[in-house]
């Protein structure tokens, strides 16, 4: 199942994202008698996601495609959430990509970063290029979304933990991030520098 986040008259709610379109699950909510959360990280928080998608894939996806619900047609897309507790970023993980920063690659414990939840936009929304940076880059990321609390997690369990996948444009000031390593929470923390979504996806649509 895929998940975005849209604006309808201003106000933003979760729909259901399929090949003939979209879905509110507001709409979900009205015809089957349920109450699951028009927003999605209140759903992974609810601990409601598996059930949503074990409903759209026995029957909703059927009954959506018989025509059964209404597609949203006017609408723009919006960040997946907004606020959420942790955005954690690992850094100069490509060894190409950290040799063009006059840097090596680490080989012991992974060069990570956070990132504030200012730098949060939307897919299509315009990206600032802030005044302290000359030399500003974008790179396309895999983002996995934790779906539960966790800590000291086996490597074996991890994909109990996650609820699911999207795409990513971090941005970084890279002059600002060449001139000393330790400025690498810096360099990505300006505002709009974190391109969330479109599109939520669950697990069960990604080959293990």
């Amino acid at each position: 199942m895929r998940l975005s986040t849209i604006a309808l008259n201003e106000n933003e709610t979760l729909a259901i994202v399929t090949e003939k379109g979209l879905v509110l699950v507001e709409e979900v909510n009205e015809k089957v008698g349920v109450a699951y959360a028009t927003e999605l990280l209140e759903l992974l928080r609810s601990g409601k996601l598996e059930a949503l998608t074990t409903w759209y894939n026995e029957t909703g996806l059927a009954a959506i495609e018989h025509g059964e619900y209404t597609f949203v047609t006017d609408y723009v897309v919006k960040p997946l959430y907004r606020h959420p507790s942790k955005i954690w970023g690992i850094g100069l993980n490509y060894v190409e990509h950290a040799a063009d920063l006059s840097e090596v690659a680490p080989n012991t414990e992974p060069a990570s970063f956070m990132k504030p939840d200012t730098t949060i936009i939307g897919s299509g929304d315009t990206i600032q290029i802030p005044l302290q940076s000359e030399r500003t880059t974008a790179e396309a990321e895999l983002g996995v979304i934790i779906g539960k609390p966790c800590k000291d997690v086996e490597e074996a369990d991890v994909l109990d933990y996650i609820a699911g996948y999207t795409t990513i444009i971090d941005m970084t000031a890279e002059d600002i991030l060449e001139k000393n390593p330790r400025y690498l929470t810096r360099s990505k923390s300006f505002d709009t520098f974190f391109s969330f979504g479109p599109q939520f996806v669950t697990k069960d649509e990604v080959e293990e």
